[in-house]
């Protein structure tokens, strides 16, 4: 097994680290940049990120195909040079989507419509391989497990410095349709600077034996990738939850800080304190796994998030309660988040044995279509919600939207992570034992295949 060094590991943390600097932007700031500044209602705002993220779960299979068509390259790997360059253009793409021209509330919505789909494409070109990266890294389960801790560490930063640093930035400025793109691009430019890191310093280790005929992607090769891959049936279903709960989470924090709480502004000093808190989630993941397995760490992060969740909500609107109670939420969440990435590996190495065939990037990017679904959900949820609760962009809510907001924000997760870990308990069943038995039998296989 694949013993890696503490440079490799951190150097693909900051590859999510990357990712987020670029994707959270869109969680946690476009439905209000689309509602706020560019003056698109929000149920027609919810629909933009129902319809495009749908768009990108369809393409997400195709761009697999592509990618995992292309020859090894002893020298820069597979998929490492796709991620580096498409990181790029991702980040240009990522200032388009946060401008809003002067072109009637039809053509702004036009606009948004095709510069998201145009960013969600890009994205899959940027975080498939990204994503199918650590199953070639190494098959050792703790070893995998610390990538994971790793990568969860990196989106945890990224949502934690997105969160206080792209309001006070908009704020500089007196117009927001200025502030907002030079905002986003700040944070685009680390987002490039974070994938070199990734890029330079991680290291694909490629097998003889993974060296197959790849065959076209048509829907029945999506359908066999799935039904005879039990494990990465269950974690889509698992993600199609956990997501839209987390998404939602992330959208509705700023409608809650301006409202409810009565100031934008404390988005910044919620987001460091609440989100940092999750940092002790990345750290307790795999001490937790270690002792009780993946699956069961999984499940006890599902409940501390629930029951933190649920009180919150029932408690009266206080900052200093609220965030109390969201620091815990977070830490619980951030648990099954980071170990899902582990699980995903798993699953990887789960379809070659089944199969004999390694697809690592097209089962990923499939993976990565319940994760586009789920974000659909979470985007069209929020738009549709605020709607029907009666919001009103930059007046004084009533009782019961203020209501409203904070049900969104806090009910919708309690409930879909309950779902999320019903799921879990009862469906999935590769424990850390048998899945140490397949990458056993694997090593084994490949070894005969060299021969």
């Amino acid at each position: 097994m694949n013993k890696l060094s503490l440079k490799e590991k951190i150097s693909y943390g900051f590859g999510d680290l990357g990712n987020g600097f670029m994707f959270d932007m869109g969680q946690l700031y476009l439905l209000k940049f689309l509602t706020d500044v560019a003056g698109i209602p929000a149920i027609v705002g919810g629909s933009i990120f129902l319809v495009t993220k749908l768009f990108d779960a369809i393409v997400d299979p195709l761009v697999g195909g592509f990618i995992e068509a292309r020859k090894f390259n002893p020298k820069s790997g597979k998929y490492r040079p796709v991620m580096m360059i498409s990181s790029i253009l991702l980040a240009i793409l990522s200032v388009f989507v946060f401008m809003s021209p002067n072109w009637g509330v039809d053509g702004k919505v036009i606009y948004a419509y095709a510069s998201y789909m145009i960013w969600g494409m890009l994205y899959s070109f940027t975080n498939i391989p990204y994503g199918t990266l650590a199953s070639t890294m190494t098959r050792d389960p703790q070893e995998r497990t610390s990538l994971a801790a790793f990568r969860q560490l990196g989106s945890t930063m990224a949502l934690l410095l997105s969160g206080i640093m792209v309001v006070p930035m908009v704020s500089k400025f007196d117009d927001p349709i200025v502030g907002y793109p030079v905002a986003i691009a700040v944070m685009a430019l680390l987002g490039i600077g974070a994938f070199y890191m990734t890029f330079r310093n991680c290291k694909e280790r490629v097998t003889e034996s993974e060296k197959v005929e790849h065959e076209k992607i048509t829907l029945k090769s999506i359908k066999h990738i799935i039904f005879t891959n039990k494990p990465l049936l269950v974690l889509i279903l698992m993600t199609v939850f956990t997501i839209s709960a987390y998404n939602l989470r992330s959208a509705m924090l700023i409608y809650f800080c301006q409202y409810n709480l009565g100031n934008t502004i404390l988005m910044p000093y919620v987001s460091f304190i609440s989100i940092g808190t999750s940092l002790l989630g990345v750290y307790a993941m795999p001490l937790i796994s270690k002792r009780v397995g993946k699956k069961n760490t999984v499940i006890i992060g599902f409940i501390i998030s629930i029951i933190a969740d649920v009180i919150n909500f029932i408690l009266p609107s206080n900052l200093i309660t609220f965030i109390i109670f969201q620091s815990i939420a977070y830490f619980g969440l951030s648990i099954p988040n980071g170990m899902t990435w582990a699980l995903v590996s798993d699953a990887i190495d789960y379809g070659e044995w089944k199969t004999g065939e390694k697809k690592g990037a097209i089962t990923y990017s499939v993976f990565n279509f319940s994760r586009k679904i789920a974000q659909s959900v979470a985007g069209f949820a929020a738009g549709v919600g605020l709607s029907l609760i009666g919001y009103v962009p930059k007046v004084q809510q009533t009782a019961g939207t203020l209501f409203g907001i904070k049900g969104l924000l806090l009910l919708y997760p309690a409930f879909a992570l309950g779902i999320a870990g019903i799921i879990v308990f009862f469906l999935y069943s590769l424990s850390d034992k048998r899945f140490n038995e397949i990458a056993k039998e694997l090593r084994e296989r490949n070894k005969t295949e060299q021969e």
